[in-house]
């Protein structure tokens, strides 16, 4: 039997599974062209012909034609669709006919530019072009750096090396920024939050120095489908484009399955972890020899969920291998999984998000998520991994107890027939702002009549020369601190340097293993955690956190740990108020005070709690934008405070997950608190902040749209199935019985105007 056979009798076996909600067939979609655009050179037109390509997909010859047009464009085309000749056939046309010309490619992460450079090296060579092109990253050999600056025509980085690397020494990249003609910007969609925020300020530093040298390049994007990508290409470049939106691609059939495990405690509503069912799915597909990725939300499940998949598949189909791939692994670790998973060497891979993007990772034939992955566009971008050349594939996402997991199960239109998300900057959020006029004013002098990507700067820069950053003299501002701004700006956390982790299990012969975000430290790094990497536990055995170090030693045990944190808040600063019958909605800066209290450890193989301990560590303050929701006293009176208390954190845990939703943001980027009696009112309050300093715009969308999440968190438990309450809705509270008190107090609330 082959392959292809045995992915359709495992399919027909899951369609028989009591536990699938829903099952949809997504069919065959037929390929659409358009011909090759006549102003091809013949050398890039005969490589297509060898190739086997005799015409182009619409959206490449639409992308083709409105760069021809000198047009900034964004295209929005699935997974697998062939955005990347989108941008490679033009810049590369380009570059044949003017070979001064040059490019950069931005890509979000070092691995994905690794696997453009090997595609571009393989039209280059096809092609006999006399074409250089380079990728520069952390992990570029010093030696051939100077070749690169001099002698690139197509330099592919990530934004936290233009960022600290090119930006800050382009007097080394003269011959690059003199004759910059574009830059392409690909996987658009991941730069929103506090990374977008940041990347916009990249790029506005990029095209200030551009302007400098006397080039105006222009810029070609790609993205997965989101609902606002020509507004946040605007957003992130401050340029006007052209939107590209008509897939002519074709598409295997594929079958989606949403999942729902089994209730296993038919009063708490509670259901079989996803984990366990996604190794036991998984497992099914391994042993059939099937390639699979299995996608989890976090960097400890991903650990978790690996390490059973070892140990379950231990000898039954050979010596093929399943494999852990997340952030903090070290680079060479990465490319053997990505090389593995193309040459099928490797059969299986449990990753966090960061196998979403459009690297090649070969033919995968089945996608399994752990949960609802947080949007409906991450959904088809994970989903878009298996069957990516056309052939037939199976998605599966098993839900989890979480209130969107069983939201979705309950109304599966939700991710088939909702628009899907916008994608958010705020890039002239005042903290992220102040770093890169910092690092502008280091790469070049600001002139009084100067703006920064249009922002008036004079009173900005006249706080720096009070801070003694930088020196006026002749209507421009100077830099003239020590220090070099760019290395004290992280772009992809609050928290500016990451801890850097080292083992040391063998005297002698340390080594770093990884790195982690100071704020993700704080849980799961502080001293007698267990680090999960590659499916080894190592305990920490000592984090120091002035030196940004945390020791490791491998161990063997048969528990995780899993940390909680304590929040205070305290409203600095109230901008704007809607007030109701029964409650009223501020919005405002809000200082967060974050101190990690105990942690637990949890049992591997049932996940129950065997024992806690204390975690030291000093605490960290922030403070941000944050909008709140305060509750007149008669809910006080009418439920006793005690009662109220329970409701107040019952509605928070809903709201928390669709907050997230609603803001296409990870519930790591907002957080959610509840005080009694809030010290800026008296009053009952729930807190939903951004969780980075200054905030980026969540916490005031959902100030415009609280309207819109009281109703969802009302039907959300409205159509919960438990009788009085589950971790579905609103929480461990069977006993309390407050899923009926929640659900009349909401629709009080969302009767009022």
């Amino acid at each position: 039997m082959n392959q292809k056979q045995d992915l359709q009798s495992l399919i027909e076996i899951l369609k028989e599974d009591e536990h699938v909600a829903h099952w949809y067939e997504l069919p065959e979609k037929e390929a659409r062209y358009d011909a090759l655009p006549f102003t091809l050179s013949d050398q890039l037109a005969n490589t297509l012909e060898k190739r086997g390509i005799e015409a182009l997909y619409t959206h490449q010859r639409s992308a083709y034609d409105a760069i021809e047009a000198d047009n900034n464009i964004v295209t929005v085309t699935p997974t697998a669709s062939g955005k990347t000749l989108c941008y490679n056939l033009p810049v590369l046309n380009a570059i044949t006919e003017d070979p001064e010309a040059r490019a950069i490619y931005l890509f979000p992460t070092k691995a994905l530019a690794q696997d453009q450079k090997n595609e571009m090296a393989e039209w280059i060579e096809s092609a006999h072009l006399n074409i250089n092109s380079y990728t520069y990253d952390g992990d570029t050999a010093p030696a051939i750096r100077q070749k690169i600056r001099q002698a690139g025509h197509i330099v592919m980085t990530n934004p936290d090396m233009l960022h600290t690397s090119i930006l800050p020494h382009h007097t080394k990249w003269v011959s690059l920024f003199e004759k910059l003609r574009f830059i392409v910007i690909d996987e658009l969609h991941t730069y929103r939050g506090v990374f977008g925020s940041h990347v916009a300020n990249v790029i506005r530093r990029l095209l200030r120095l551009a302007h400098y040298y006397g080039s105006n390049p222009q810029f070609i994007t790609t993205s997965a489908t989101i609902k606002n990508p020509k507004e946040l290409a605007q957003q992130l470049t401050g340029r006007p484009f052209s939107l590209i939106d008509n897939n002519g691609a074709p598409q295997g059939k594929k079958h989606l399955a949403l999942y729902n495990p089994p209730v296993v405690n038919e009063n708490l509503n509670v259901r079989r972890s996803a984990s366990k069912e996604v190794r036991t799915l998984a497992k099914r597909f391994l042993k059939a020899n099937t390639q699979v990725i299995v996608f989890a939300r976090s960097r400890v499940r991903v650990e978790v969920i690996y390490n059973d998949l070892q140990s379950l598949t231990k000898g039954d189909y050979g010596s093929s291998p399943i494999r852990a791939y997340r952030g903090g692994y070290l680079p060479n670790e990465r490319r053997d999984i990505e090389r593995g998973l193309r040459e099928g060497s490797v059969r299986g891979v449990v990753s966090t998000n960061a196998l979403e993007l459009g690297m090649d990772i070969g033919q995968l034939q089945v996608c399994m998520m752990t949960g609802y992955p947080g949007s409906v566009s991450s959904l088809w971008q994970q989903a878009g991994r298996a069957g990516r050349r056309q052939g037939e594939s199976l998605v599966i996402m098993v839900a989890g107890s979480t209130p969107m997991d069983q939201y979705i199960m309950k109304h599966p239109d939700y991710i088939l027939s909702s628009p899907v998300e916008e994608a958010r900057v705020e890039p002239n959020n005042l903290l992220i702002l102040m770093d890169h006029l910092k690092c502008a004013a280091y790469e070049l002098p600001f002139k009084e009549e100067d703006t920064f990507g249009g922002i008036e700067i004079t009173d900005l820069m006249d706080y720096l020369v009070e801070e003694r950053i930088v020196h006026k003299r002749k209507g421009s501002w100077y830099w003239m601190s020590q220090a070099f701004p760019a290395h004290d700006v992280s772009l992809r956390s609050a928290s500016q340097e990451n801890i850097v982790i080292i083992d040391i299990t063998t005297t002698g012969d340390t080594k770093v293993i990884g790195e982690m975000d100071r704020f993700s430290a704080m849980t799961l790094l502080h001293e007698e955690a267990i680090y999960l990497h590659q499916g080894l536990q190592y305990q920490v055995e000592k984090l120091d956190w002035e030196e940004k170090k945390a020791f490791v030693r491998l161990v063997d045990v048969e528990y995780f740990t899993d940390a909680s944190l304590n929040v205070k808040l305290k409203v600095i600063e109230q901008d704007e108020v809607k007030r109701n019958k029964h409650h009223h909605v501020g919005f405002g800066d809000v200082a967060v005070t974050i101190m990690p209290s105990i942690f637990k450890k949890m049992k591997l193989s049932t996940y129950e709690n065997i024992g806690s301990g204390p975690i030291h560590l000093p605490q960290e303050e922030i403070h941000t934008a944050g909008t709140w929701i305060n509750f007149e006293e008669e809910w006080l009176i009418k439920f006793g405070q005690q009662r109220f208390e329970q409701m107040l954190i019952a509605f928070s845990q809903v709201i928390h997950h669709l907050g997230a939703v609603l803001t296409m943001s990870d519930r790591s980027d907002i957080h959610v608190a509840t005080q009694i009696k809030a010290d800026h009112s008296e009053m009952p309050a729930i807190f939903i902040y951004d969780h980075y300093p200054g905030g980026i715009g969540l916490a005031s969308q959902l100030y415009k749209r609280m309207d819109e999440l009281i109703e969802r968190c009302q039907q959300l438990i409205r159509d919960c199935p438990c009788r009085d309450g589950c971790p579905s809705c609103i929480g461990f509270n069977e006993q309390q019985r407050l899923k009926f008190d929640v659900y009349q107090w909401l629709s009080s609330l969302a009767k009022t105007e």
